[in-house]
C-alpha cells in the first residue's frame, strides 16, 4: 500500500481512521488482483463523497449567487463537479501518485483515467466526511473546488457539453433533459455505459463511455450536434 502522509499534509489534514483514506484510492481493478487486500474498492465513497460535494457546491452557489435563476445555479454547479474540473483538482493534488490500479487500468492514461481521478476525488471528499465531518469536507472542497469559482465556472462551462445542452433546453424549450441508461456491457471493472438523452419523451442523443458521467457527456455532444446547436458552444 502507498505511504498517504505526504498527502495529508498537502491537504492539511490528519485522518483519525487512516484506513479510510487508503481506501479512497482503491480502484476495483486492483482488488481482482491483489485478493489479499482487506479493504473494499473506493465506490462506495464516491457516492457518498459525490453528494456531500453537490450540497457544498449548491449552497455556496445559493449563497453567493442570490439572483440567479435554478437553471443558471445548476449549470453552473455541473461546470464545478464536472469530470473535467474534478480530475484536475484530482491531478493538482498529486492523487495519481496513489491510486491503485490493475496492471491494465495503468496504462491507460486518457479519458479513462480522467474518470477514474474524478471519482477517486469524489471517494476522498468521501472518506473525510465520515472521519472529520461534514464541516472537514467543506473546508476541503472550499480549498479546491471552490476557492476559484468563477474561472473554475468559465472553464468548466466551456469544456462541458451537458451544462451548454441544459442551457439550450431551458432557453429554447423551457425544459431540463434528462438522462437514461439504456444499457451496461461488460465486467464490473472494465464496464460501458450507454445513455439516452431526453427532452420530455423525445430521445435526443445516444452516447456511451465507461462511466455515466462520461456516456452523458457524450449524450449531450451529440444532442448538440442534432439539434444543430454546436455553434454557439
Amino acid at each position: 500500500m502507498v505511504d498517504l502522509n505526504k498527502f495529508e499534509q498537502d491537504i492539511g489534514l490528519k485522518f483519525q481512521n487512516r484506513d479510510l483514506l487508503k481506501q479512497a484510492f482503491i480502484h476495483r481493478s486492483y482488488l481482482n488482483e491483489h485478493r489479499e487486500i482487506k479493504l473494499g474498492h473506493n465506490e462506495r465513497l464516491e457516492f457518498l463523497g459525490d453528494a456531500v460535494l453537490e450540497l457544498v457546491v449548491t449552497d455556496f452557489l445559493y449563497q453567493k449567487y442570490p439572483d440567479k435563476p435554478e437553471g443558471e445555479l445548476t449549470a453552473y454547479r455541473a461546470a464545478l463537479v464536472n469530470a473535467v474540473t474534478l480530475s484536475g483538482q484530482a491531478g493538482d493534488l498529486g492523487m495519481n501518485d496513489y491510486l491503485l490500479l490493475s496492471k491494465g487500468e495503468a496504462k491507460d492514461k486518457g479519458r479513462a483515467r480522467q474518470i477514474i481521478l474524478a471519482n477517486v476525488f469524489e471517494a476522498v471528499v468521501g472518506a473525510i466526511y465520515l472521519d472529520q465531518g461534514y464541516i472537514g469536507a467543506k473546508k476541503f472542497i472550499e480549498q479546491t473546488v471552490l476557492v476559484e469559482d468563477e474561472k473554475n465556472v468559465s472553464a468548466g462551462l466551456a469544456q462541458d457539453s451537458k451544462s451548454f445542452f441544459q442551457r439550450k433546453a431551458q432557453e429554447v424549450f423551457s425544459v431540463t433533459p434528462s438522462y437514461k441508461i439504456l444499457s451496461e456491457l461488460g465486467p464490473d471493472h472494465n464496464k460501458k455505459f450507454v445513455v439516452g438523452l431526453y427532452l420530455g419523451e423525445e430521445q435526443v442523443a445516444e452516447g456511451e463511455g465507461h462511466s455515466k458521467q462520461e456516456a452523458e457527456q457524450e449524450a449531450a455532444k451529440n444532442g448538440l450536434e442534432a439539434k444543430n446547436w454546436q455553434g454557439s458552444y
